[in-house]
């Protein structure tokens, strides 16, 4: 059987101050009010850590089985009125518990020094950054999210290799500041190689702050804007060269209008099949309502008359008052099933 060690209840005891007077300033009082909330958050640590692990002993049980397998999981979850994403969530939360503390990394009575967040986001990090944060709490220091990011900040920062070295090196002496680099190193993990060997030249000449903001950010629009084309069908034509498109706009300093623009696009296609699933949907109750219906039904018929206007090949929709009650005119067309285009309005 597994035992689960409760924190000490002495944890949960603490003086809020008095809303009312005025012995403390401003940052005295909020100082306060965070101390409070930390030790809440470390509590409720504990608690989902048994909740998870509550329900990963529930969900192992139904693993044994056929047919039906993982119903009687579900059920329990719909019995306790847990979503099935907050149940993975906590089992998550306890396996990252099983795997800081079972490894040795972690010390069990350490946990009371993490808050609930800083302790997900340590089970986020790379073992590295674990070992570092696991050795702090085993010596007592309490573990905020900031001490987590500033630690994963530094060890992405001295190490990353899509990063060149001369950045590393002056990240390592002190010369840089790590918050100011690691979200380069974040965002040149999601370009193609070939970008990310063109940042690494650009970066090698001019490893300044300045520079490594720069690239930051044409790097964060570089990865919106292949994120965002990935699902494009109007793209999928061939001679289109994005990546060569991509070189342009940045080049013209036009990066974050490139990205908006496939961004749109990608929403806009999409609403467009939505709006396709919806439309033929509608077309077919409307069909069925009035097969079934009759001359004693003649209400009902003059709602599906009403429908018409969106069920038919011809759509005509109102915007409403706050477009000054303009309407739109749609035509939909289905092509042939090889067709890359979307249907055409």
């Amino acid at each position: 059987m597994e035992k689960i060690t409760s924190p000490d209840p002495s944890i949960i005891e603490f003086d809020l101050p008095d809303p009312e007077k005025d012995d403390l300033s401003s940052l005295e009082f909020l100082d306060r009010l965070q101390q409070a909330w930390s030790v809440c958050e470390r509590f409720d640590l504990h608690t989902d850590i048994w909740r998870g692990k509550i329900l990963r002993v529930v969900r192992d049980r139904e693993k044994k089985g056929g047919e039906g397998r993982g119903a009687g999981f579900l059920q329990w979850l719909r019995e306790m009125d847990i979503s099935k994403t907050r149940a993975y969530a906590l089992i998550q939360l306890a396996d990252s518990a099983d795997e800081l503390v079972d490894g040795g990394m972690l010390e069990e009575t350490s946990v009371n020094n993490f808050s609930r967040r800083s302790f997900i986001e340590t089970a986020q990090s790379s073992t590295e950054v674990q070992q570092m944060i696991a050795e702090s709490a085993n010596n007592g220091k309490e573990i905020t999210r900031k001490e987590v990011k500033r630690l994963s900040d530094e060890y992405t920062a001295a190490t990353c290799p899509l990063l060149p070295d001369e950045i590393r090196q002056r990240t390592q002496e002190n010369l840089l500041p790590p918050k100011i680099v690691a979200p380069l190193a974040k965002e040149l993990s999601k370009l193609p190689l070939q970008i990310q060997e063109d940042f690494r030249v650009l970066l090698k000449e001019s490893p300044d702050i300045e520079s490594i903001k720069e690239a930051t950010n044409a790097a964060k629009w570089i990865g919106k804007s292949n994120d965002a084309s990935l699902s494009i069908r109007a793209l999928q034509k061939k001679g289109i060269n994005l990546d060569k498109a991509t070189q342009e706009a940045q080049r013209i300093d036009a990066l974050a209008f490139l990205a908006d623009a496939l961004s749109q696009a990608k929403t806009i296609e999409a609403s467009v099949l939505r709006l396709h699933t919806a439309w033929k949907k509608l077309g077919g109750i409307n069909e069925r309502l009035w097969v079934e219906s009759g001359s004693s039904t003649p209400y009902l018929r003059e709602v599906l008359n009403a429908l018409q206007v969106l069920s038919g090949s011809n759509m005509k929709v109102s915007l409403g008052e706050l477009w000054g009650g303009k309407k739109i005119r749609m035509q939909i067309v289905e092509e042939q099933a090889d067709c890359l285009e979307p249907p055409k309005f």
